[in-house]
Formats: C-alpha cells, structure tokens, sequence
C-alpha cells in the first residue's frame, strides 16, 4: 500500500476511480502529521476524502478499519494526501530519517 525510499513515498491504489499511484517526492513533503484513527470519522473511510472538506484524500485500504494511526503529508497543496501505515512506528522512524537527509 505504502512505500518509502529515499527518494519518493509511493501510494498505491490512490486515484478514484482509476486506481493509479501517487507518487510523491520526498524534496516537496515539508512535514507530516501522525494521528490515531477516529473510531468514526477516518477509521471506515475506505477511498476518498477523510473530512467535508477535502481536505486529506485517502487511498484504497479495505484493512483501514484494523489499523490505528493516521499519517498526512504536508506537501504544500490544499488537499493533503494521507494514509494509514501497517506498522506505524517503524514507518515513522524510517520517514524521520528519510526527511532528515
């Protein structure tokens, strides 16, 4: 669903309602957000939209429901692409130093 590499996050399954990746360059991420999942508000968001007004847009992710933390991107663009980490801890700690160099 979600991979990072020095040089790019790729979000797979983000476009509706083609499907297609997102892919975005580390250089244009200024920061991050991480959050726990809302029990209604993002936790059953399966596509889309997290909030009225579109402000964070999610991608495909039908084991959303079972995860726990919530990670927007700060890319500089009204709508912010956000997603949710199967292992957030270790994806953070991997984002910080990815961001760092």
């Amino acid at each position: 669903m979600v991979q990072l590499d020095r040089h790019a996050i790729t979000l797979r399954r983000y476009h509706f309602p083609s499907g297609t990746a997102k892919v975005i360059p580390v250089a244009s991420i200024r920061g991050y957000t991480a959050e726990p999942l809302g029990l209604f508000t993002q936790r059953f968001r399966i596509w889309g939209s997290s909030d009225l007004n579109l402000r964070r847009w999610l991608p495909l992710d039908i084991w959303r429901p079972i995860k726990s933390t919530l990670v927007t991107l700060d890319i500089g663009a009204r709508q912010q692409p956000a997603f949710t980490p199967l292992r957030p801890k270790e994806f953070l700690a991997m984002l910080d130093e990815v961001l760092e160099q």
